[in-house]
C-alpha cells in the first residue's frame, strides 16, 4: 500500500508547490523513502538517500496513511505524543499541498 503511494507521487506532482529544491527522509516502520521536490519534479527513492533532508518524518504505517487516504491532519497533540516526528512540520504541509492533499 505504501510502496504504491510513494510509485504515484511522481505522477500526481503539483508543479509550483516549492519555490527550492526541497528533500524528505520518511521512516515508515520498515519502509523508507527520500522524497525530492523541485519547483517542477519530484523524484522518489528507496532508503535514505539524503543527507541532510529538509524535512525528517518519523510515525507508524497506519499514522501515514491515516493522514494521506483520511485526510487527517496532525495537530499538536500528535507532535507532543511522538505519534508523528518532523523536524519541519511546515515542510510537511507544502509535501501534502504538493500532491493535492490540502485537506
Amino acid at each position: 500500500m505504501l510502496d504504491s503511494i510513494f510509485t504515484k507521487l511522481p505522477d500526481s506532482f503539483v508543479a509550483g508547490t516549492f519555490s527550492k529544491p526541497t528533500s524528505f527522509y520518511f521512516s515508515l516502520g520498515e519502509i523508507k523513502k527520500s522524497v525530492q521536490c523541485t519547483p517542477d519534479s519530484c523524484m522518489v527513492s528507496d532508503g535514505r538517500t539524503v543527507e541532510n533532508a529538509d524535512c525528517v518524518c518519523k510515525t507508524s504505517q497506519e499514522f501515514f496513511l491515516k493522514i494521506w487516504d483520511d485526510n487527517y491532519r496532525p495537530g499538536m497533540k500528535d507532535f507532543i505524543t511522538g505519534t508523528i516526528k518532523s523536524n519541519n512540520p511546515g515542510a510537511l504541509q507544502d509535501f501534502l499541498r504538493s500532491f493535492g492533499k490540502d485537506g
